[in-house]
């Protein structure tokens, strides 16, 4: 019986130092940002599509993925998300915008509108937008945006493959390994605006503190 009882007390006692030890790695933890980025149809999304949901450590850059719609059928869905389990983005509020230029063919910016960057102790994301840009009119933009604390930005890598027509598919462009950032006050628009012309367009993305 004393046998007994000292294994049942070593197996509670090692569950509570497991579970102990979860808890406080999981109260330490840094924030990922994810990427969900998979086509729909003909190859046209280059980058981490398998497996289609990629999640990264603040303050690494997410791996870039590649933006070529053209007359291809179908197009690219693309979300995006973070995971915070020590609650260390508390206040903090994310969103991304995905709309038409004026003037152009909203058909090619599908599931439109102002989304969340949902910030959950868990993994998931906001909902799906649809890139099918090509030969019609016009291009579609998207804006990143966060607000409620004055600490945290989003860096935005956004360029185009080399020699190829960057500032005409991929619009507000920076040149490789530079970026503008999303903070409080200043959201950082890109645009994409990829079609049968030779080249794509780059998107990376990088969660830090300001300061």
């Amino acid at each position: 019986m004393g046998s007994a009882l000292a294994v049942g007390l070593l197996m509670v006692s090692g569950l509570t130092a497991t579970s102990a030890g979860a808890a406080s790695s999981s109260a330490n933890a840094s924030p990922e940002l994810g990427v969900r980025f998979y086509p729909d149809g003909d190859g046209q999304c280059d980058g981490p599509t398998n497996p289609p949901e990629r999640w990264v450590t603040a303050p690494d850059w997410s791996t870039a993925i590649r933006l070529d719609t053209d007359n291809r059928a179908g197009g690219c869905q693309l979300a995006f998300g973070i995971y915070d389990p020590s609650n260390s983005l508390a206040g903090l509020t994310a969103t991304y915008t995905w709309e038409p230029e004026p003037g152009s063919d909203d058909s090619q910016c599908q599931n439109g509108g102002t989304h969340a960057i949902p910030i959950k102790p868990f993994k998931t994301f906001g909902d799906n937008i649809r890139v099918d840009t090509d030969g019609r009119a016009g291009w579609c933009n998207l804006t990143f945006a966060l607000s409620g604390r004055s600490d945290i930005g989003l860096d935005v890598q956004f360029y185009g493959d080399g020699g190829a027509d960057a500032g005409g598919q991929c619009k507000n462009y920076r040149p490789k390994d530079t970026y503008d950032t999303a903070y409080e006050g200043h959201s950082v628009t890109v645009s994409d605006d990829t079609d049968g012309r030779a080249g794509g367009c780059y998107l990376s993305l990088r969660l830090n503190r300001l300061f």
